[in-house]
C-alpha cells in the first residue's frame, strides 16, 4: 500500500485536501470518487525512513498548547457555520507541528468517508486524551459540537496553566541545585588535589573532614568513568522504579507527607478532580463515565482510589458526594460539602466548577509563595555545604601556619 497526498474537489465546489493509502492513483481516483470528490492534484507521500519527513512526523512532538489551539480553532469554525470536513482540512493547511498536521489529515480523511470525529480520534491514544475523546463524543451526540470543543479547549487550557505554574515555581530551585552540584564537582576535580597534594608535601596532620574530601576528590579523579556511571544509572534506577506501580505509590506517599508540600499537593488534585468532573458533566457525559475518566485524568494513586471507590458507590445507588467526604485526609472537607450541595440543589457541574476555580486559585497563590518557601532551606543547605568544605580545607592551612610559628 502506498500512501498519497491529494487535493480534491466536491460537487458543490468545495476544495480540500486528504491522505489515503491505497495500491496505486487508481484505486485512489476510485476511493475519492466514492466519497463525492474529485481529484485536482495527487503526490506520493515519502514514506522511506531515509526521508528528512518521514522522521520529521515521527520526532516532532505534539505540545499541549498545539491541541488547545486546535479545539478551540475548530470549534470557532463549526460556529461560524463550516462544515466539520472543511474545518479539519483549514486545520490541516494552518497547522505548522508535521507530526500534528499529519493527524489531521487522517482524521479529515475518516471524516470524509462517514466516521464520526470522536471515532478518529480515538485511533490516536498518544495525541487526544480519554478527557479529550469523551468531550467530543458527548457533544456529537448531543448536537452541540462547537460548544464541547470549546469546553474542551478551557478545560486543557486551565490543567495547562497548572502544570506550567507548577513547573516554573520548581525551575529556581532545580537551577541552583544543578549549579550547586556542577560548581562542588568542578572544586572537587580540579581544586582539591592541589590542596592534597601541598598538604602531603609539608606533611600535614588531616583531620577527618578533610580526609573525607579528599578521598572523595581522589575516586572523582581516578575513575570518573565509574562516577558518571554510578550518577546514570541512580538516575535511570530512579526513573525505571518511579514508573512501576511500586515506585509511582513511594511518591505519592511521600508528597502527601511532605511539609509544606502535602497541602498544596491535595489542593491540586481537587481542582483537577473538580475542573474533570466539572467539564465532563457539563458537556453531558453521564457520572460514571465521568468518573471513570476523572481516574485516569488524576494521577497521584491515592486519590485515584477515592474516585474508584466513588465509581462504585455511585453505581450502587450512593451519592456522589459520599465517598468524597470519607476521605477527608485527602480531599479538604469542602469538596465534599460542595458536591453535597449540588447534589441537593441539581447543580453538581456549577459547584464543581467553583470548587475547581477556588482551589485553581489557592494553588496559584501557594505556587507564588513557593519560591519564597524554599528559598531559605537552599540557602542552609549551600551554607552548610560551603562550611563543611571550606573548613575542611582551611584547618590543615591553619595546623600548618601555627606549627611554623
Amino acid at each position: 500500500m502506498t500512501r498519497f497526498v491529494y487535493t480534491a474537489e466536491k460537487n458543490d465546489g468545495e476544495v480540500y485536501k486528504g491522505t489515503a493509502e491505497a495500491q496505486d492513483r487508481f484505486e485512489l481516483y476510485n476511493v475519492v470518487r466514492r466519497e463525492g470528490g474529485k481529484i485536482i492534484s495527487v503526490n506520493e507521500q515519502s514514506g522511506s525512513k531515509l526521508s528528512i519527513t518521514y522522521w520529521n512526523r515521527r520526532l516532532t512532538t505534539i505540545k499541549e498548547y498545539d491541541k488547545i489551539l486546535m479545539a478551540r480553532n475548530l470549534g470557532a469554525m463549526i460556529s461560524a457555520g463550516l462544515s466539520l470536513a472543511r474545518a479539519l482540512a483549514v486545520l490541516e493547511r494552518q497547522t505548522k507541528n508535521p507530526r500534528l498536521c499529519a493527524t489531521i489529515s487522517e482524521i479529515a480523511s475518516d471524516v470524509r468517508r462517514g466516521e464520526t470525529l470522536h471515532g478518529a480520534m480515538a485511533k490516536f491514544p498518544h495525541v487526544f486524551s480519554n478527557l479529550f475523546i469523551a468531550m467530543i463524543r458527548a457533544g456529537e451526540e448531543g448536537g452541540d459540537l462547537p460548544a464541547a470543543l470549546q469546553v474542551t479547549s478551557d478545560q486543557m487550557e486551565r490543567m495547562f496553566d497548572l502544570k506550567k505554574k507548577i513547573k516554573g515555581a520548581l525551575i529556581y530551585p532545580c537551577i541552583i541545585l544543578i549549579a550547586i552540584f556542577g560548581i562542588g564537582a568542578v572544586m572537587m576535580v580540579v581544586v582539591v588535589p592541589s590542596l592534597a597534594s601541598t598538604f602531603a608535601d609539608m606533611g600535614a596532620a588531616l583531620p577527618q573532614s578533610t580526609m573525607i574530601v579528599i578521598g572523595l576528590s581522589n575516586f572523582l579523579v581516578q575513575y570518573t568513568v565509574a562516577a558518571i556511571g554510578i550518577v546514570v544509572g541512580t538516575i535511570a534506577t530512579v526513573y525505571v522504579a518511579a514508573r512501576t506501580a511500586i515506585g509511582q505509590r513511594v511518591i505519592d506517599f511521600v508528597l502527601l507527607h511532605l511539609p509544606g508540600i502535602a497541602p498544596m499537593v491535595k489542593e491540586v488534585n481537587a481542582a483537577r478532580t473538580s475542573r474533570t468532573m466539572a467539564s465532563l458533566l457539563t458537556s453531558g457525559v453521564d457520572v460514571i463515565t465521568a468518573l471513570d475518566i476523572t481516574h485516569d485524568v488524576v494521577q497521584n494513586s491515592y486519590f485515584q482510589t477515592v474516585i474508584a471507590a466513588a465509581k462504585d458507590g455511585v453505581a450502587q445507588g450512593q451519592p456522589l458526594s459520599a465517598e468524597f467526604a470519607r476521605n477527608e485526609h485527602l480531599y479538604p472537607p469542602f469538596v465534599g460539602e460542595m458536591m453535597a450541595v449540588g447534589e441537593e440543589t441539581g447543580q453538581t457541574a456549577e459547584m464543581l466548577k467553583r470548587l475547581a476555580m477556588f482551589y485553581e486559585v489557592e494553588v496559584d497563590r501557594k505556587t507564588k509563595d513557593m519560591s519564597t518557601i524554599i528559598e531559605p532551606f537552599l540557602m542552609l543547605f549551600i551554607g552548610a555545604a560551603v562550611g563543611f568544605f571550606a573548613v575542611s580545607m582551611i584547618t590543615p592551612i591553619y595546623s600548618l601556619s601555627s606549627q611554623n610559628f
